[in-house]
């Protein structure tokens, strides 16, 4: 096994692999996972230092007791963010978009980004360049946890959002500036010609960004949804836009989405048009439900009939927003995983934010991170791992031994720190 390091290891300039461990490698779009991959990681900015050391010591717990050292982890650092920055003077170094496309897989803390100033986000950067165009983010209720919600365990949904596009693709220019007002010049000539738009005119001191929306990359993430859907048994997936302002764009989005499942999957997926007209309501055996709705609906929809959804697939920023709240209804960002996948590599992740004002405290709460390490599990195969994992979670919480976030709401909670958080799943595994 020392030999794929080896290999791997002259991509890099300043990066040393683990000895032993092999690579992930990729068929199809899904991993071909060794018993002991190398695994990059990223420890994050903020409370990344205090979280990720807690959630690894549960990661190697859990693969230890699930296989008894025939799987494992090596694990191999890698740097982004504010580490990067005073490493190497950048905060996204080449050597790190070298190792995830080396060993395919890696798993990271949270990364901040200056807010109004011309440094790009970290998370989207990584995205784009590797394509990771599915962020993939569980919903689902871990008992005990406190939530708003009467019944959060009706939450149980898994949101596909296309990752790659749409606003957050970056095409845009300040308020004022040379470039805007080209556009906008440009923009307001092709209205002026344009009978259906008018009168229409952007105003001269814009800020100006372009949300470019394509069939391809609309389509690619359905399709992992809908394999999702086929390969997991689950027999609802609703397309989530607001195509009903955004008529070319986030209406493009759901018209090629369904364009896909009927295109590619026509045996086995049934519109809601057609479950109506053909089938009187009733989703015939083995078959996939395929319908959508108008984002701002939706947000009412998980609120009210949460359980009437299993599969939401997703426009980039409505993706965003979407997933946020839905996370606050099962606990907030603090217990919420995610990863980003492409057909050649996978990123996991923590989805909440640095919460520098307690960095290295050992107060963070670990739970997103160790929930997508059980998440990366899950996308290798290793089952008995992420189980493990999910149980004994469940098993701390709902004891009341929780970190500080969770305590203040959880009457009677005795508060832990992130350090004895980890330690408590350990014993309840």
């Amino acid at each position: 096994m020392a030999s794929s390091a080896t290999s791997s290891r002259m991509r890099f300039r300043d990066l040393k692999p683990p000895k032993e461990g092999a690579r992930v490698t990729f068929k199809d779009g899904y991993p071909v996972v060794p018993d002991q991959p190398i695994i990059p990681f990223i420890e994050g900015d903020g409370i990344g230092k205090d979280i990720w050391p807690a959630a690894r010591k549960v990661f190697d717990a859990a693969l230890e007791k699930a296989y008894s050292g025939k799987r494992k982890v090596h694990w191999f650092e890698i740097f982004a963010g504010d580490k990067a920055q005073a490493r190497y003077g950048q905060y996204l170094p080449d050597d790190t978009l070298e190792a995830i496309k080396a060993y395919g897989v890696a798993i990271k803390g949270p990364l901040g980004t200056p807010i109004g100033t011309g440094i790009r986000s970290l998370n989207v950067t990584l995205r784009q360049t590797l394509d990771l165009y599915s962020c993939v983010r569980p919903i689902h209720y871990s008992y005990g946890a406190p939530s708003p919600m009467q019944r959060p365990e009706d939450c149980n949904f898994v949101i596909f959002r296309e990752n790659t596009e749409d606003l957050y693709s970056g095409i845009e220019w300040p308020a004022d500036s040379p470039e805007a007002k080209k556009l906008v010049a440009f923009i307001n000539e092709l209205l002026s010609k344009d009978p259906s738009a008018k009168g229409k005119k952007v105003d001269e001191s814009a800020a100006v960004g372009i949300k470019p929306m394509t069939r391809f990359r609309s389509q690619r993430n359905m399709r992992r949804a809908v394999k999702y859907a086929i390969t997991h048994g689950i027999r609802d997936i609703c397309i989530v836009h607001k195509g009903n302002i955004m008529k070319f764009t986030e209406g493009g989005f759901r018209e090629w989405c369904y364009e896909l499942a009927t295109d590619e999957f026509r045996d086995k997926i049934v519109t809601e048009e057609e479950l109506k007209k053909q089938h009187n309501w009733i989703l015939p055996p083995g078959r996939v439900l395929v319908k959508d709705r108008i984002a701002d609906n939706m947000f009412q929809q998980i609120l009210l009939y949460p359980k009437k959804y299993y599969i939401l697939v997703c426009t980039n920023v409505i993706g965003d927003l979407l997933s946020d709240a839905a996370a606050a209804q099962i606990g907030g960002l603090g217990i919420a995983p995610g990863a980003n996948i492409g057909d050649n590599a996978a990123v996991f992740e923590a989805t909440h934010g640095t919460a520098p004002d307690i960095a290295g405290q050992d107060k963070a709460n670990p739970s997103a991170v160790i929930f997508s390490g059980a998440m990366m599990f899950e996308y290798f195969g290793w089952l008995e791992a992420r189980d493990l994992i999910h149980v004994a979670v469940e098993k701390t919480v709902r004891a009341k031994t929780v970190t500080g976030d969770f305590a203040m709401q959880m009457p009677g909670a005795k508060t832990l720190s992130t350090t004895q958080f980890a330690e408590a799943v350990i014993a309840n595994m």
